[in-house]
């Protein structure tokens, strides 16, 4: 028979069984509500992160079931389908650009071609003597001569019957320079042919010294001399070109405003009055002091020659 005090033990010993089995479940509990408390933390901060009200605080995302949320003003202004098609439109925007350049450059080479053509045209094309008319529109000393600014090629030599002994001996007689300055002594063989008046025979020396000899200082004098040996020799049409050629090639030469002044002779010669008023014309504006000066005599002969306007 169990007495009350083995009664009394096995009592309380029932009682430290149960607050040791309800010791651990009540651990867990604990232990789970505060994982459920970190997790529910953790879950309004994304929410708060990826669904954020105008005030910043956590509101109900539309996949909760409940009625969609209305944009605010703080709502992503740029999505990665946005950001796609702004570089589309700028793409394109780039490429109507390129194609309009591309098009410009097209037309603009079409230009460049077309005046190469035309340019290669006008070179091939035979120049236009100085003795065509010229067109209205021409109003400078360029354009009255046209192509005259290639002077003709040296005579022929003489013809098979030759000079006359006669001549050929006075010809001789004229002693060519002998100087350390080759080039001065060609130009200076030509001055005394054609001061001896022996033209044919200078225009030769001449244009021999004027293509053998182009940059000496004595060119100028040798080109409008030999402008003047086709003039003497009563080949207007031929001195012309080499005076043109000789005030063109250096308009500050000590012989360029001589050679225009005798181009205006050469036109007045060939009863060509337009272009003669054109070369007194353009020697009086570009040579006021010379006019007025060093060859005043010969300018204001030539202008009674002819009535310019």
């Amino acid at each position: 028979m169990i007495n009350r005090t083995t009664r009394a033990f096995f009592g309380a010993l029932a009682i430290v069984s149960v607050g040791a089995t309800s010791a651990p479940a009540l651990a867990q509990d604990g232990n789970a509500e505060a994982r459920l408390r970190k997790i529910e933390a953790e879950v309004r901060a994304l929410q708060r992160s990826v669904f954020p009200g105008s005030n910043g605080r956590f509101f109900q995302p539309e996949i909760s079931g409940t009625a969609p949320a209305q944009p605010t003003a703080a709502a992503p202004t740029s999505t990665a389908v946005t950001d796609i098609l702004a570089r589309l439109d700028a793409l394109e925007s780039q490429i109507q650009s390129l194609t309009a350049q591309t098009e410009s450059n097209a037309n603009s080479l079409n230009e460049m071609e077309t005046r190469l053509s035309a340019l290669e045209v006008t070179r091939t094309a035979p120049a236009p003597s100085i003795d065509a008319a010229p067109s209205a529109s021409q109003g400078n000393l360029s354009a009255m001569t046209g192509g005259a600014s290639t002077p003709p090629p040296p005579p022929p030599p003489p013809a098979a019957t030759g000079p006359s002994a006669q001549r050929l001996a006075a010809v001789q007689a004229i002693a060519k320079p002998q100087t350390d300055d080759a080039a001065d002594d060609e130009y200076s063989y030509g001055f005394r042919l054609w001061e001896a008046g022996y033209y044919p025979e200078a225009q030769q020396q001449l244009a021999l010294f004027v293509e053998k000899y182009p940059n000496h200082w004595r060119a100028t004098y040798g080109r409008n001399l030999l402008g003047r040996a086709y003039l003497d020799g009563g080949k207007p049409a031929e001195a012309a070109p080499w005076f043109l050629r000789n005030y063109q090639s250096d308009k500050q030469g000590a012989r360029a405003p001589d050679s225009l002044l005798y181009l205006a002779e050469a036109m007045i010669a060939s009863q060509d009055t337009s272009r003669a008023c054109i070369a007194l014309a353009e020697f009086a504006d570009t040579y006021p002091a010379i006019a007025s000066g060093r060859l005043s005599s010969q300018y204001e002969a030539n202008r009674g020659k002819v009535t310019c306007n």
